[in-house]
């Protein structure tokens, strides 16, 4: 198939995207699709092989079949260009406007998992009436993050409510207005890869070793920042828990495609849901893959699926009258 990759984007992610944008396209071409790769610049402009892109509703993209957006954090993540890849009337991978909305937004995603029961950290929204109380209430560590960032980017570790909670929230009103305080979540970090629309399938658990005080933005990205040990040293009722809260945590928002979901894994059992990355780091060497990889799903093959998912979502959406 024509496939559009779409990489790079707005935000404060953009080399990590334009990495994972070329990975993608190659994955596609070893799977035999032809990928169109489109560059979406810091700026918003749309470009393909040096010349900006007219977008025109209903018209679709550069005659592709399906878009495959490789776009992480705010503009890309959050159902922006999901909304326009909908105007476009364009199939495209990964989570709809709704899912992506729902997910990026730390806030709102964990006010779904408390509706929904699903074991979690406490958390509180600064600013907010008797937030102050609630957060020195949690203990410490605290962590304080944009609300609709990834890549740890803007996030403080807080050791002293007195003297660092102030700073770290306006660390993060740097990035976003809405900034979210949360508790420590002790234990190992694990992660499961998820695939799948209605019924989505789920990857073995991988733990994460980050080579640094906690797994930041370095220990994401640089060389030797981490290691990713597959399986995740859980015992096997654990690793059942975490891919069973895997998969309801993706249709509890309404996920399709594609989601990497995030764990604090203790001793004695309790698996914790700390988060959900709708279009997460996508190279060959990415968790995401790497986790499907150990369950004997090679990168082109993984590529192919998600092509195959979203035409499968477009049409049973286009099904219904609306």
């Amino acid at each position: 198939m024509r496939v559009a990759v779409l990489s790079g984007g707005r935000s404060s992610e953009h080399r990590i995207s334009l990495e994972s944008g070329a990975s993608v396209a190659a994955g596609l071409r070893h799977a035999g699709h032809e990928a169109i790769e489109v560059l979406i610049e810091r700026d918003g402009r749309w470009i393909r092989e040096g010349e900006e892109i007219e977008l025109r509703a209903g018209a679709g993209l550069l005659d592709a079949e399906v878009a495959f957006p490789v776009l992480h954090g705010p503009f890309g993540e959050d159902g922006t260009v999901q909304g326009l890849l909908e105007c476009l009337d364009l199939p495209y991978v990964g989570p709809g406007v709704l899912a992506a909305a729902v997910a990026i937004d730390k806030l709102i995603f964990k006010r779904v998992l408390a509706f929904h029961d699903f074991p979690q950290v406490d958390f509180c929204q600064a600013g907010e009436e008797g937030w102050r109380e609630r957060a020195a209430a949690m203990g410490l560590p605290l962590w304080v993050k944009p609300a609709r960032l990834g890549s740890s980017v803007g996030i403080t570790k807080v050791t002293s409510v007195e003297r660092g909670l102030d700073e770290a929230v306006a660390e993060a009103r740097l990035h976003d207005p809405r900034v979210i305080v949360e508790a420590h979540g002790d234990g190992k970090e694990v992660e499961c890869s998820v695939i799948g629309n209605d019924d989505p399938v789920t990857s073995p658990p991988g733990e994460i070793v980050a080579h640094a005080d906690w797994y930041d933005y370095d220990a994401k990205y640089s060389d030797g920042g981490m290691d990713l040990i597959v399986p995740a040293r859980i015992p096997d009722a654990d690793a059942a828990v975490v891919r069973e809260l895997a998969a309801r945590v993706f249709r509890a928002i309404g996920a399709t495609g594609l989601a990497r979901c995030d764990f604090f894994v203790r001793d004695g059992g309790e698996v914790l849901v700390n988060e959900i990355n709708t279009i997460p780091g996508f190279t060959s060497t990415s968790v995401f893959a790497k986790l499907f990889e150990a369950d004997g799903v090679p990168y082109a093959e993984l590529c192919d699926r998600l092509v195959g998912l979203a035409i499968e979502r477009y049409e049973s959406e286009r099904g219904y009258r609306f």
